[in-house]
């Protein structure tokens, strides 16, 4: 694939590494909340059809994130790696929207016979109006980016996840009683233990692009004191059940298969991540307990909550 704008050589190649989409249905989580916020951190019009973003390095080993239009292209280059197929990602050139330096996510891989994978430097001719270079998330501390992470490696290894929780213990008092049952969601209990095993939640090359693995290192859920109904559980079921009346911006609820007629549904919001399956139980990170996954039981409302919000939800093609 040719360079693709002043600051990337006419003459110069990308080696495409991997590719994700930044659509309404999937986006990498990294960027925000929703996909006008992903958008908008890359400096783009959060455009109904969605964008490809091609990760590789040019000829000098720089790493670059190339914005396409071509969504579909990029889609079925994805189908291909996740079946373990070859497919040589080449978008025209016409289909490029920006080239912005840098990576926003992390990749195992860097293509051969270059320099290692490096920032390019600023470019002279930008005086000084350039954006700075994207960066994967640190996985060294606990935030907005590392609490969605965390929610799509939860969706993604949910059987791993959910044999965690007995439900007898995790929900229920001394005798055998609900612990909580609040109006907005259902019963909230303590912390989950971090299951074995990783995926990558934004369909790129599976052992390219894995920030999902690293955000399950830094949010393994540690056993917690914490009982009854967090205050910030009741926050986020709340406010997720708000967006049934007030609904939010396209991609903060998104929908996606699970086995038999269940959903699994990811929504976000300000200080919270939500995973939950339509005929099962949610799990809640929030910003204000670092690397803590809260179980929220079925009780009397989440049922009804998890509807509403799959009918709300965005999903993939």
């Amino acid at each position: 694939m040719a360079g693709t704008d002043d600051a990337v050589a006419e003459d110069d190649a990308l080696y495409v590494l991997t590719a994700v989409l930044l659509t309404p249905a999937q986006f990498p989580s990294v960027l925000g909340d929703d996909y006008p916020a992903a958008c908008g951190a890359l400096g783009l019009e959060p455009y109904a059809e969605g964008y490809g973003l091609v990760l590789g390095q040019d000829g000098d080993g720089a790493r670059w994130t190339v914005v396409v239009d071509d969504v579909s292209l990029v889609a079925v280059a994805i189908a291909s790696w996740d079946c373990g197929m070859e497919y040589d990602l080449s978008p025209d050139d016409r289909s490029v929207v920006s080239a912005l330096p840098g990576w926003p996510l992390a990749l195992a891989v860097a293509a051969p016979g270059v320099p290692a994978p490096h920032d390019p430097p600023p470019d002279p001719e930008a005086e000084g109006t350039d954006l700075p270079p994207l960066t994967p998330p640190d996985t060294e501390t606990w935030g907005p980016a590392q609490r969605r992470l965390g929610a799509d490696e939860i969706a993604l290894q949910w059987a791993a996840w959910r044999d965690q929780i007995d439900d007898e213990t995790t929900f229920s008092g001394p005798n055998g009683t609900d612990v909580a049952d609040d109006a907005d969601g259902g019963d909230a209990g303590g912390g989950a233990g971090e299951p074995d095993g990783t995926d990558d939640p934004d369909g790129a090359q599976e052992s390219d692009a894995d920030p999902s693995a690293d955000a399950a290192e830094e949010s393994s859920a540690r056993p917690t004191a914490l009982s009854g109904t967090h205050p910030g559980v009741r926050r986020a079921l709340a406010e997720a059940h708000a967006y049934v009346d007030n609904p939010p911006p396209p991609g903060r609820i998104r929908s996606s298969f699970a086995p038999g007629d269940a959903r699994t549904l990811r929504a976000d919001g300000p200080g919270w991540s939500l995973v939950a399956r339509t005929d099962d139980i949610a799990f809640v990170l929030l910003d204000e307990e670092p690397g803590e996954v809260l179980p929220v039981g079925r009780g009397a409302a989440l049922p009804g909550l998890l509807k509403a919000l799959d009918a709300l939800a965005v999903r993939p093609a």
